[in-house]
């Protein structure tokens, strides 16, 4: 049965962020991958409805139907403190890729991390090896027309790793199989940095998760998101 759900749009820094939403209760943000949009969260919708959530997705800036360049991931990291802030607190938010690089720069600011029970990456580090992060992408003419973008987001590893060692909340690494850029000196080093990371991993797909496995990845989502709401209150101090 086909989740119902409905467009939403949020007015924030010079651009609408285009956004599709559905179900009731605690709010479950997905922040997608660069060259992605948000339909790739299409196949997660009906499992966490199910589930009992509220789930939203935006396409970013310069991507699907948001326009405005992504000038910088702080830009993108204001538009996910405006998403955050719109929802009822607390929150769960899934970012993938450029997605949760974007989530841990709006988490940096203490007052967004308070309103929010849990972090998952998907796929990402707060801190990937600049020189295999440009080669992946340059293999897949990803980095062609936003080079400095990208060269801005990979300057920012070491105030991201700090951000994630500092966060009092849960987070979840959801690795890629072998097709994955990620190596496991990255997931050490998170680790390493914030011994509450866990990790799980997806035999099947590669970097882009929601995309190559959506049933595995919904099933992971809803599992650890419920659990982290359960336990979340909206004046916790953590």
């Amino acid at each position: 049965m086909q989740a119902a759900v409905s467009d939403i749009a949020l007015d924030q820094n010079g651009a609408v962020l285009r956004g599709t939403a559905g179900g009731a209760g605690p709010a479950v943000l997905l922040l997608h991958a660069g060259g992605e949009r948000r339909r790739v969260w299409a196949p997660l919708f009906a499992p966490l409805i199910d589930a009992g959530l509220r789930v939203v997705a935006y396409d970013q800036r310069g991507h699907g139907d948001t326009a405005g360049p992504e000038t910088s991931l702080q830009t993108l990291a204001e538009d996910v403190r405006a998403m955050i802030a719109r929802e009822a607190t607390p929150v769960v938010v899934v970012g993938a890729s450029i997605g949760g690089l974007a989530a841990l720069a709006a988490l940096a600011e203490p007052s967004t991390a308070w309103r929010v029970a849990g972090l998952v990456l998907v796929d990402v580090v707060p801190d990937p090896n600049p020189d295999r992060a440009r080669a992946w992408l340059d293999e897949r003419g990803l980095r062609r027309d936003r080079a400095a973008f990208v060269d801005d987001t990979l300057s920012q590893g070491p105030m991201l790793l700090a951000t994630a060692a500092a966060l009092d909340l849960p987070i979840l690494l959801v690795r890629g199989g072998v097709r994955s850029p990620l190596g496991d000196d990255d997931v050490d080093r998170l680790q390493a940095a914030n011994p509450r990371v866990e990790v799980t991993t997806v035999p099947s797909a590669g970097h882009l998760v929601a995309h190559d496995a959506p049933a595995e990845l919904a099933a992971i989502v809803a599992g650890r998101a419920s659990r982290w709401l359960a336990a979340a209150s909206p004046f916790s101090s953590r």
